[in-house]
C-alpha cells in the first residue's frame, strides 16, 4: 500500500519527504533512510518532523532523489476510477476548462478590443490584470463556502455568475463596462479553481492521483485550446467584431450546471462533515455543525500558516510562469513576426497540444518520481527552450511552442494534486483555491508587464501605421527569470508524495473533535460505491474511511 505520512504532523512546513511505502506495521522511507514517526494513537507523522531548520536544510537537496516508485500500468488506473469518481472529475474538468477559455477570450483579443474602444493594447490587458487581481476575492469567498456547506452548491453560484458576466462582456458598449465586467468577473473566477480540484480529485485512490492532477490541470491549456479555435471562427467573422466569442462563452456552463446538479457531494467532504456533525451531538467543545468549523480554522491557521504563505509565493511562480510565457504570445507573432490569423492559430493549437501533452505525461511520472523533482527538470527544459521560443521568426516556431509549453504545462500538471496533499484537510478546498488565487494577484500585473516594458523596444512600422514592438526579448528574459525563482521555490519546499486525505488522518480535526468523535464519525458513515463506510470489520473504527477499499486496490495494481 503506497501511501506519505501525514504532513499536519510535521514540525514547521517543509518536513516532508518524497514518497514513503508502508504496509501498517512495517515502514521504512524511500528517500531519506528515515522511518517513520508514529503517534500514541498510531497515527503516522511525516519522516522529517522534529528536524532543526538547519537539519530540513541540509535534506532539500538529498530529497530530490526520485522516488522511483512502481510504475503501474496508466490503463490500469484508469480502469480503478468508479463510474462515480469519473463523474466528479468529468464535471471538474469541463468546468476548469471553461474557466480558462473565459479568460483567454480577452486575451486573444486585445487588439480587436483596443480598436473598439479606442485604447492601447496595454489598456486593455487591464482587463487581464483585473481579472488575475480579483480572483482572490472570489477563491476566499467560495473556498470557506465549499468547505462549510459542500461542494456542490458554490460551484453552481460560479457558473451561474459566468453566464452573467459573460454575456455582460459581450454587451459592453465603454471601456469602463468592460472594465467592470472583468472585474467582476475575476471575483467569480477565483471561486473555481479550489472547488475543481477537491471535487476531482479527493476521492481518486490514491495512486491515481498523479495522473488525474495532470488530466485535470490541462483543462486550462484545453480551454485555451478551444478559445484560439473559436476566437478564429467567431472573431471578425460577423459585423459585430470580438463580441460573439464572449456570447457564445455563457452558453456551455448552462450544461455544466445541470451536470453538477445531478451529482451529490463527494465521500471525503461527507466524512468532514459527519464529524462536525457528530462533534454537536456530543457537545465536543460547545457550539454547532459551524462553531466546530470555526474551530478547525483558527487549529489550521494557527499550525499552518507558514504553508498558507509557502503556497501563495509558490503559486505567484507558477502563474507568472504560465501568463508570461502564454498572454502576450499572440500579440508578439502578429505584431513583432507579422504573423496572420491562420498562422497564429495553428501556432497556438500546436503549442497547447504540447501543453496538454506534458500536464498529463509529467503528473503521472510525478507519481513515480516525485513532486518537486518533476517540477524542477520541467522548469530547466523550459528554461532551455526560451531562445528558440521567442526569437524564431518563421512558422518554424511551431517546434519550440510545442515543447515549451510542454515544460510549463508539465510542471503545472503537478500542481493540483501537490497542492492538494499539501493543504490541511478541512480547509482543503480553501487553502488549495486562495494560494492559486493569491499567486494570481502578485502576478496580475504579468501581461501588461511585458507589454510596458515592450514598449520601450520598438520596431519599424510597417506600412506606415500599426506600431511594433519587440516583444520576444522581454518575455525571454522574463520567463528566464520566473523559471530561477520557482526552481528555487520548489527546491526549498515540502513534499507529501501520496497522502492520505481521510478524515480519521488528519489531525487538525483530531484536535478539535476528538480522536473519538472521529472514530464514531468515520464509522458511522456509509460510501455509495464501496469506498465508504465504516470501516470497522478491520477493527480500528473506521481509520481507514473512504481510502481503504481504494488503496487495497492499488495494492493489487
Amino acid at each position: 500500500m503506497s501511501s506519505c505520512p501525514d504532513p499536519e504532523k510535521a514540525a514547521p512546513p517543509g518536513h516532508g519527504t518524497g514518497g514513503v511505502t508502508h504496509n501498517h506495521h512495517v515502514q521504512h522511507a524511500e528517500n531519506t533512510g528515515m522511518e517513520t514517526i508514529m503517534d500514541e494513537n498510531g497515527h503516522e507523522q511525516a519522516p522529517h518532523h522534529g528536524m532543526s531548520i538547519g537539519q530540513y536544510i541540509k535534506t532539500r537537496f538529498t530529497t530530490l532523489k526520485p522516488a522511483m516508485r512502481p510504475a503501474p500500468n496508466p490503463i490500469k488506473l484508469l480502469r480503478m476510477i468508479t463510474a462515480r469518481q469519473w463523474a466528479f472529475f468529468g464535471v471538474a474538468f469541463f468546468a476548469w476548462t471553461w474557466d480558462a477559455f473565459d479568460f483567454f477570450t480577452v486575451s486573444l483579443t486585445v487588439s480587436e478590443l483596443a480598436q473598439d474602444f479606442g485604447k492601447s493594447n496595454t489598456d486593455i490587458t487591464w482587463g487581464i490584470t483585473l481579472v488575475l487581481m480579483l480572483r482572490s476575492v472570489g477563491a476566499i469567498l467560495f473556498g470557506i463556502a465549499a468547505d462549510r456547506y459542500g461542494r456542490k452548491w458554490p460551484f453552481v453560484v460560479n457558473n451561474l455568475l459566468f453566464i452573467v458576466l459573460e454575456l455582460g462582456t459581450g454587451f459592453s458598449q465603454t471601456y469602463s463596462q468592460f472594465l467592470a465586467c472583468r472585474a467582476l468577473f475575476g471575483i467569480a473566477m477565483g471561486g473555481l479553481y479550489g472547488n475543481a480540484a477537491a471535487t476531482a480529485l479527493e476521492d481518486l485512490p490514491p495512486s491515481c492521483r498523479g495522473l488525474m492532477s495532470g488530466f485535470l490541470q490541462q483543462g486550462y491549456a484545453f480551454g485555451y485550446l478551444l478559445a484560439t479555435a473559436f476566437a478564429r471562427g467567431l472573431v471578425n467573422t460577423t459585423s459585430h467584431g470580438w463580441r460573439p466569442l464572449f456570447w457564445f462563452g455563457a452558453c456551455p456552463p448552462v450544461l455544466i450546471i445541470a451536470f453538477r446538479l445531478m451529482l451529490p457531494e463527494t465521500d471525503i467532504y461527507e466524512q468532514h462533515a459527519s464529524v462536525r456533525r457528530t462533534a454537536r451531538a456530543d457537545k465536543k467543545g460547545g457550539g454547532g455543525v459551524s462553531a466546530t468549523f470555526l474551530r478547525e480554522g483558527k487549529v489550521a491557521l494557527k499550525k499552518h500558516w507558514l504553508m498558507l504563505i509557502y503556497l501563495v509565493l509558490l503559486m505567484a511562480g507558477f502563474n507568472f510562469m504560465s501568463h508570461g510565457s502564454q498572454d502576450l504570445y499572440p500579440t508578439m507573432l502578429r505584431s513583432q513576426y507579422a504573423f496572420g490569423a491562420n498562422a497564429v492559430t495553428v501556432t497556438q493549437v500546436v503549442a497547447n497540444l504540447g501543453a496538454m501533452s506534458g500536464g498529463i505525461v509529467v503528473g503521472f511520472a510525478s507519481q513515480i518520481f516525485g513532486r518537486r523533482i518533476s517540477i524542477i527538470v520541467m522548469c530547466v527544459v523550459g528554461g532551455a527552450l526560451l531562445y528558440p521560443y521567442t526569437f524564431v521568426s518563421s512558422e518554424a516556431v511551431v517546434a519550440p511552442a510545442f515543447f515549451e509549453q510542454f515544460a510549463v504545462q508539465g510542471a503545472w500538471g503537478v500542481i493540483p494534486i501537490h497542492l492538494m496533499e499539501l493543504s490541511p484537510g478541512a480547509f482543503r478546498t480553501f487553502v488549495v483555491g486562495t494560494s492559486y488565487q493569491l499567486g494570481n494577484l502578485v502576478s496580475s500585473a504579468s501581461s501588461t508587464i511585458e507589454s510596458t516594458i515592450g514598449e520601450r523596444f520598438p520596431l519599424e512600422k510597417k506600412g506606415g501605421k500599426v506600431e511594433r514592438y519587440e516583444y520576444g526579448k522581454v518575455i525571454c528574459i522574463f520567463m528566464g527569470c520566473v523559471y530561477a525563482y520557482v526552481i528555487l521555490l520548489t527546491l526549498v519546499g515540502p513534499e507529501y508524495l501520496g497522502r492520505s486525505f481521510d478524515v480519521s488522518e488528519d489531525e487538525d480535526v483530531r484536535e478539535v473533535a476528538g480522536e473519538e468523535v472521529v472514530r464514531g464519525a468515520v464509522a458511522g458513515g456509509h460510501g455509495h460505491d464501496g469506498t465508504a463506510g465504516s470501516g470497522s470489520e478491520d477493527g480500528e473504527g473506521g481509520r481507514e474511511g473512504v481510502g481503504k477499499a481504494q488503496r487495497n486496490e492499488v495494492e493489487r495494481v
